[in-house]
């Protein structure tokens, strides 16, 4: 049960050191090493957004972690990380060093939202679900000396998204991709079993003004626009004057949804009118339950919705998914059978991940598949569980050499040739995913699996 009761921090208890103007750091912990690739990285929208409702007579400073260390507990009166599942463990490591040295810390993000109770053996309070609509209230709490343990977002009930534009000045000095990115919607209806987004942030498609989403864009200095959405075509008839609005202003933009829009030839006339030069889609499997046509109510086939993006001239990037219970040996020459057909420029395999909070985590945990908690490795490239119908280390080998296939010269080159629209980029993108994927093959028989954990 989670205790919500304040905690007597005052600002003299918690070592506050700059009464008239405190400081607050925010961190986005890193998990490895990023070399040169971390400059085609997307900054954290979720801690822009964390700045943007911070009062102002607070100092705020945001470091991420794959470009600057993280600096010295002294110069700060309180720390908020966020964190994924995967980056978990990485962040209550710096969260321990913080409380170490007297620095109060929060903590928010998914894991923390899902896994509160760990998370508060690590932070003296956690925030669950949306930090925007909470954030003032705990830094208040937080001076008055009233810090509770819990800090939990109503779970919104309408369709109606209010976020704050993200505090970009925060990013100075740091080099991205773009900092342009936008967050037009939250939630989703279709609840799947693997995914928390349904349960922490909505079961319906939660929009943003349309007005204030293209005035957003309107303020930035370049023509590159990426949307952080989950499903941003995900409701049409939402999306469409967002749509509309970009086609007037020569932006381009890319983003992640369903292949669904592709139904209405209309709808995607407009995607391509709009700007769009990229979408990336989850496909899931090639077939059963979680097949991409369990979330369709349209006729056509996934390779019929794929060929329309795909000869609109959009990069077409595709993530399937190895691992479900339907899966056996059989999925991965499937699997590369149906990119064969299809043909998505950029395809992209992961491994099922029963994420925490989710109905797939529930599941394993209660039939003792989970192999073990260590939440670094939750990061799609490792088998955390036992799966069904197969040895984790056959679902690690296959996928491996799905991946080695999918990323042979022939396989990048066919790909590319019935591709026409945009063959130099497409070859790009192929090329970045290739050398991660060539790497893979001297690792495959390096890499090791949990036992599987004890159930109480």
């Amino acid at each position: 049960m989670l205790n919500e009761s304040s905690k007597q921090v005052s600002p003299a208890q918690s070592g506050l050191i700059h009464q008239d103007h405190p400081r607050l750091l925010l961190i986005y912990p890193a998990t490895h090493k990023l070399g040169w690739a971390k400059y085609f990285q997307l900054p954290s929208l979720s801690l822009q957004q964390v700045a943007a409702v911070t009062p102002p007579n607070w100092e705020v400073t945001l470091v991420d972690e794959s470009q600057n260390p993280v600096p010295n507990a002294g110069e700060f009166d309180l720390v908020g990380i966020t964190a994924m599942t995967h980056q978990a463990t990485r962040a209550y490591e710096i969260a321990d060093k913080f409380r170490k040295e007297g620095v109060p810390v929060i903590m928010g993000g998914m894991h923390p939202t899902v896994m509160p109770e760990e998370a508060l053996t690590h932070a003296d309070a956690v925030v669950v679900g949306e930090a925007e609509s909470v954030m003032a209230k705990l830094l208040d709490d937080f001076l008055g000396g009233r810090l509770k343990n819990i800090y939990q977002a109503p779970i919104p009930q309408d369709s109606r998204l209010d976020v704050p534009w993200p505090h970009r000045e925060i990013l100075a000095g740091k080099r991205y991709l773009t900092s342009q990115t936008v967050q037009a919607s939250r939630g989703c209806p279709y609840d799947c079993a693997f995914c928390t987004v349904t349960q922490y942030f909505g079961n319906r498609f939660r929009y943003r003004d349309p007005a204030d989403i293209l005035a957003e864009i309107r303020s930035f200095s370049r023509k590159l626009v990426i949307f952080l959405d989950d499903n941003l075509l995900g409701d049409p008839a939402k999306a469409r004057p967002i749509l509309e609005g970009m086609a007037e202003m020569g932006v381009r933009w890319g983003s992640q949804t369903s292949l669904r829009f592709a139904e209405d030839p209309e709808m995607l006339k407009l995607v391509v009118r709009s700007g769009c030069i990229g979408l990336f889609v989850g496909i899931e499997s090639v077939s059963g339950p979680y097949s991409l046509l369990a979330k369709s109510s349209g006729q056509s086939s996934q390779a019929d919705l794929m060929k329309r993006v795909r000869d609109a001239g959009i990069i077409l990037e595709t993530s399937l998914i190895f691992g479900f219970d339907d899966h056996d040996q059989s999925i991965f020459e499937k699997t590369l059978r149906f990119v064969e057909e299809c043909c998505p420029s950029v395809p992209t395999f992961n491994l099922l991940t029963p994420y925490p909070g989710t109905k797939l985590f529930q599941q394993y945990e209660r039939e003792g598949r989970l192999l073990h908690r260590d939440w670094s490795r939750y990061n799609h490239s490792e088998v955390v569980f036992q799966p069904k119908l197969m040895s984790p280390e056959q679902l690690y080998r296959g996928w491996v050499e799905a991946r080695t296939e999918a990323y042979s010269w022939p396989s990048i080159l066919y790909r590319v040739w019935n591709n026409p629209g945009r063959r130099f980029t497409n070859l790009a993108y192929n090329l970045l995913r290739k050398g991660p994927n060539d790497r893979l093959k001297t690792s495959a028989n390096a890499h090791s699996f949990g036992q599987l954990q004890e159930q109480p």
